[in-house]
C-alpha cells in the first residue's frame, strides 16, 4: 500500500500523527513547506531520512537526555497498522506520549537568519547581547539559548527572551529547558565536527513523561537545524546548507508569495532530495538505502 487509510489524529504540515492509546505514532510524509506553505510536490525520501536521523541522534544521546522513542520496527506497532507496512517502514516511530510544553528550544551557534537581523538593528539576538563586528555566519563566543512561541498552524513563532519564556513555563522548567537544549547542542555539534558538519543553530522540542524532561518531536534534522559543510566555511557570506534552503532560494526567484505556491523543477526536487540524502549519510555514516517492506502480515 502506498498511504494510510486511516485517518490522523494531528495532520501537520510534514507530519501525520495518530492516537495509539498509550502511544503515538508519528509518520513523516514526503511533503515540503517553506514560507509557512505547503509546498505542491514531495521530496522523494524526505520523510524517511527525517525519521532516520532523528532515530539515529535519540539513541546517540540517550544517555544524555531521555527520548520519547519507543520502536521503528512496525511488528511493534498495533496491529492495524500492519498491512501499512510498506508505507510506514522508515518513515514512521511508535513514541511515548508526553505533556508537551509550548516553547520551540532554539540553540543558535552561528549568525544567521532571523538572529542576523536583529543583530544589524541593535546588536542583540533575542534580547541576548552579542560582540560587536559580527558578520554573516560568524561564530558565537558561546552558543545562545533563544526560544520561541510554537504558533498554531499556519501562524509565525515569535522570538522571545528568556525572561519571557520563563514567564511562560516557570522558572525551573525554563532553566531545564535552557541547559538541556545547550548540552544536547554542544555534543551534537562536536560530533558532527568529526564528520565535516557546522550545526550552525537548531530547533528541540520537549515534553514530560512522568515529570522527567523528555526530548520530544523531531532532533537534528534538515528540516529543524542548519547543517554546512565545515570545508569552504567563510564567514562573512551565506553558506551553503543541507537542507532545503535550496527550495527557498528557487522560490525567492520564482514566486512573487503571493496566491498558491507554484510547482517545483524535477531538478530542484531531485537535488532537494539528494540533499537530504547526502545529510543523512554524512551524520550516520552509512549510505542512505531505504528502508524494504517490513515482513509484518495483517
Amino acid at each position: 500500500m502506498a498511504d494510510i487509510e486511516l485517518r490522523p489524529d494531528s495532520h501537520g504540515k510534514v507530519r501525520d500523527i495518530y492516537d495509539c492509546g498509550d502511544a503515538l505514532l508519528m509518520v513523516a510524509s514526503d511533503r515540503i513547506s517553506a514560507f509557512d506553505y505547503i509546498l505542491p510536490d514531495e521530496i522523494p525520501y524526505k520523510g524517511e531520512i527525517l525519521t532516520r536521523i532523528s532515530a539515529f541522534w535519540f539513541e546517540r544521546f540517550a544517555d544524555l537526555m531521555p527520548n520519547h522513542m519507543i520502536s521503528m520496527d512496525v511488528a511493534d506497532y498495533p496491529a492495524e497498522y500492519h498491512r501499512y507496512a510498506s508505507y510506514l517502514a522508515g518513515r514512521s516511530m511508535l513514541v511515548k506520549k508526553a505533556k508537551t510544553i509550548p516553547i520551540e528550544c532554539i540553540v543558535r551557534g552561528y549568525l544567521t537568519g532571523s538572529g542576523k537581523k536583529t543583530y544589524d538593528t541593535n546588536g542583540t539576538v533575542c534580547g541576548i547581547k552579542l560582540p560587536d563586528g559580527l558578520v554573516e555566519a560568524s561564530k558565537l563566543p558561546e552558543p545562545i539559548f533563544t526560544p520561541s512561541t510554537k504558533a498554531a498552524l499556519g501562524d509565525h513563532d515569535e522570538n522571545i527572551s528568556f525572561e519571557r519564556c520563563a514567564q511562560i513555563v516557570g522558572e525551573e522548567t525554563a532553566t531545564q529547558l535552557h541547559d538541556a537544549s545547550l548540552a544536547i547542542y554542544k555534543a551534537a555539534a562536536e560530533y558532527a565536527a568529526t564528520r565535516g558538519i557546522i550545526i550552525a543553530d537548531t530547533k528541540f522540542e520537549f515534553g514530560f513523561i512522568d515529570d522527567k524532561l523528555t526530548l520530544i518531536d523531531e532532533c537534528l534534522t534538515p528540516d529543524s537545524s542548519r547543517f554546512w559543510p565545515a570545508e569552504g566555511y567563510q564567514p562573512g557570506c551565506v553558506q551553503p546548507s543541507y537542507d532545503k534552503q535550496y527550495v527557498r532560494d528557487w522560490l525567492k526567484a520564482n514566486w512573487d508569495m503571493i496566491g498558491e505556491p507554484p510547482h517545483l523543477p524535477q531538478d530542484v526536487i531531485e537535488g532537494t532530495s539528494s540533499r537530504y540524502q547526502e545529510a543523512f549519510q554524512i551524520i550516520t555514516g552509512h549510505e542512505f538505502e531505504p528502508m524494504k517492506e517490513s515482513h509484518v502480515t495483517a
